[in-house]
């Protein structure tokens, strides 16, 4: 019976070491570019003095300019008529939940749906099927996933406020993230930490490749909406380090989601044949990576075009020729996003190989008899 491939024990101290250097880079990076204050947040008025928000549910809806409704905890003043914007495509249905500001003239206007109930609803979706289908790994992913998003929102939200340096905040951010993502999910081993080096790897390719493409295309992050905003209440905040950080960030899940597949392979694949080299480990391994990188290339090109799909729409009115359009700020940030993580994950993945095919050497099989079948019968 073969087990389990594992490294020795002088890759796992090798290994052990190169993950500290990296934790005690990331946490100085940290510290170098820890937001001193997070004054930011509250600062941005989402409401007119003298008004207040109202949710309310929609009792009977008079053409497109109009609706009546009850307010949530005011049900004493009966049906209310509201102002709408007039717009068709909003489908304002009775039994709808809304969101309205009532302004300091007595005027109640619509602002919004309210969508906690579906919301909810999916994510309580994907958190059963999630742990039904991945059971404790699947905790540990939902629970790393967690303290990711921590790390976005209270360090690197912050520190982007304040004026970080967004490389070293988009690295530190990364590395930080991924070490929860991964060891919390799929365990403190040689696999894992094969995954996360290989992870790294990609992502420091990324993290230059967007650093070298934002500067020479010149995206300077004002041409969204957003942008405009943050560039007119935040002038500290470099739009262009903004689009460079977001660049890095948007790599992360799929460098991640590959490797973690490549290593596994790597170390099935030893399982299967303890016999082969590391070169035709390597070998073996590449052929499903590149399976992995057909896969996944079209998957990151998708996934872009589907986020910006109203974008293209917008811009594809303008009379300009195809050249022209494929170069303007707005499909030109999304083209260097595309190409920077899939060049990334590319190369993620026959270096994730190679460390796996070093570390899981021919020596890292133990192979033990099977003990024959005691004879129920026998005295």
């Amino acid at each position: 019976m073969t087990d389990r491939p594992r490294a020795s024990e002088r890759t796992s101290v090798i290994l052990a070491i190169i993950v500290g250097v990296v934790v005690f880079i990331t946490l100085l990076g940290a510290a170098m570019t820890w937001p001193e204050n997070d004054n930011f947040r509250g600062t941005l008025p989402t409401i007119d003095p003298g008004a207040r928000w109202l949710s309310a549910e929609v009792v009977e809806v008079q053409g497109l300019d109009a609706f009546t409704g009850i307010i949530r905890g005011e049900e004493e003043r009966g049906a209310v008529q509201m102002i709408s914007t007039g717009d068709p495509s909003l489908d304002i249905n009775p039994g709808d939940r809304v969101r309205l500001m009532e302004l300091e003239s007595g005027e109640i206007v619509f602002v919004d749906f309210e969508r906690d109930s579906p919301l909810l609803f999916l994510f309580i979706v994907y958190v059963v099927l999630v742990i039904s289908v991945a059971w404790w790994r699947g905790v540990g992913a939902l629970l790393g996933l967690a303290l990711a998003f921590g790390i976005v929102i209270f360090y690197t939200v912050p520190a982007l406020f304040d004026g970080a340096n967004p490389l070293v905040t988009g690295l530190v951010t990364g590395s930080g993230a991924l070490f929860m993502l991964l060891y919390i999910a799929h365990g403190p081993n040689a696999r894992t930490t094969t995954a996360y080096l290989g992870t790294l790897a990609g992502l420091a390719v990324t993290a230059v490749l967007a650093w070298w493409a934002v500067r020479e295309s010149k995206l300077v992050g004002l041409w969204s909406e957003e942008g405009i905003h943050l560039e007119f209440w935040y002038r500290d905040v470099s739009l262009t380090g903004l689009v460079l950080c977001g660049v890095i960030l948007a790599g992360l899940g799929v460098l991640n989601d590959v490797t973690v597949t490549q290593a596994s392979a790597v170390w099935e694949l030893r399982s299967a044949r303890p016999d082969i080299s590391r070169l035709e480990l390597f070998s073996r391994g590449m052929r499903i990576g590149r399976d992995h990188i057909a896969s996944t290339v079209y998957t990151i090109a998708f996934a872009y075009v589907g986020a910006a799909l109203p974008t293209i729409m917008f811009v594809s009115l303008y009379d300009a020729s195809v050249g022209s359009t494929l170069t303007s700020a707005d499909i030109a940030e999304e083209i260097v996003r595309t190409l920077v993580g899939s060049i990334g994950l590319v190369l993620a993945v026959p270096l994730t190989t190679l460390i796996g095919a070093i570390v899981v050497s021919e020596n890292a099989i133990k192979v033990v008899e099977k003990a024959p079948a005691q004879d129920v019968g026998a005295p």
